[in-house]
């Protein structure tokens, strides 16, 4: 199926007015992006901040007549004017067989590696994560998960071990976990279609995960909890992390920006020793051991 979309030029204060209409005018998709090279980390919470320059973008079937299309989305924004736009063609593509071409064994340390599952694994004696991202809820390209990923290879063995991995997403941390001789592994996510994900990928992985809804987590003292979130979620889990791992237990936290860093390890200090922090680009990972 072929496409155009329609792209405009808009502020803060206009695009989600403009979304509206285009989704009334019959766009089968609606983005913003980013039109000054301005990036949004971190949302404070209950925000969804745009940026000072948005471009907002309507994806529509190519078939669309674009003179009817524009009048109409003109009479729906009336009295305010049709802001600057641009229409371009979309090239027909299938997007998915394009993703998976560009989606390729990575290594992490020295031998813990993520393969997509419809390739062939480059190092079939070594801990292979066999992912299907499914509803795109992490690849392991991301730094933050990079980092994580790379403290686990140099661990080794977490033979007869509890982890919680806190904000599973796809579940790789927890199939790392698995692999690396794990005994018991919670994973926890406030998305529902996150745990799916991470069962699905689990069973591929022949690695046994408990799966839970952050208000349906045990309350246990597990051997090392990992969470690759955000840091101001993190910084208000604390406590909670901290009654959820026994004394001595390992405790690895990423999604933080370098920045961010030292206020976070400062909080933690409280109830775990914390390490200096690694970084990679301008993110952040801060480990520490459970006060004893």
């Amino acid at each position: 199926m072929a496409w155009i979309q329609v792209i405009f030029s808009s502020s803060p204060a206009d695009a989600e007015q403009l979304s509206d209409v285009l989704s009334e005018a019959g766009a089968s998709a609606v983005t913003f992006e980013d039109s000054a090279d301005q990036p949004i980390y971190e949302p404070a919470l209950g925000e969804t901040p745009l940026w000072s320059e948005t471009r907002v973008i309507g994806l529509f079937d190519a078939a669309v007549d674009c003179q009817a299309l524009l009048e109409d989305i003109a009479t729906q924004l009336s009295p305010a004017k049709l802001p600057e736009y641009r229409i371009e063609a979309v090239e027909d593509k299938d997007w998915e067989r394009e993703w998976m071409d560009n989606f390729h064994p990575m290594c992490f340390g020295e031998r813990l590696w993520i393969v997509p599952s419809w390739r062939q694994a480059p190092a079939p004696e070594a801990l292979n994560i066999l992912l299907d991202p499914g509803l795109a809820f992490g690849t392991g390209t991301h730094p933050t998960t990079a980092l994580c990923l790379e403290w686990l290879d140099t661990v080794g063995d977490l033979t007869g071990k509890t982890v919680i991995d806190y904000g599973c997403g796809s579940g790789i941390l927890a199939i790392a976990a698995g692999l690396l001789g794990a005994k018991r592994i919670i994973a926890v996510d406030n998305d529902p279609q996150a745990l799916e994900a991470t069962q699905s990928n689990a069973e591929r992985n022949q690695v046994t995960i408990e799966t839970y809804l952050p208000q349906d987590c045990p309350t246990i003292e597990c051997d090392l909890l990992l969470a690759n979130i955000l840091a101001g979620p993190l910084h208000a889990l604390a406590p909670l992390f901290a009654e959820l791992t026994a004394p001595s237990a390992d405790l690895v936290l990423s999604g933080i920006l370098d920045i961010q860093a030292e206020q976070l390890k400062q909080h933690y200090q409280q109830w775990f020793t914390m390490q200096a922090a690694t970084f990679k680009q301008e993110w952040t990972r801060l480990t520490g051991t459970r006060h004893a």
